[in-house]
């Protein structure tokens, strides 16, 4: 849990420092998607 709070920390500061238009946030947000994929990925392949 640590390590997802972490990882959406890093996620919203992308989005608040990196969002200067539209494609941008969509980008930002399609980033944040993977990070979160890739997460849930993680904690699966430890069960």
């Amino acid at each position: 849990m640590k390590r997802l709070g972490s990882l959406f920390f890093l996620f919203a500061s992308v989005l608040a420092t990196g969002c200067n238009t539209v494609q941008g946030m969509g980008q930002d947000i399609q980033k944040g998607g993977q990070v979160i994929s890739n997460t849930a990925r993680d904690v699966a392949n430890k069960f």
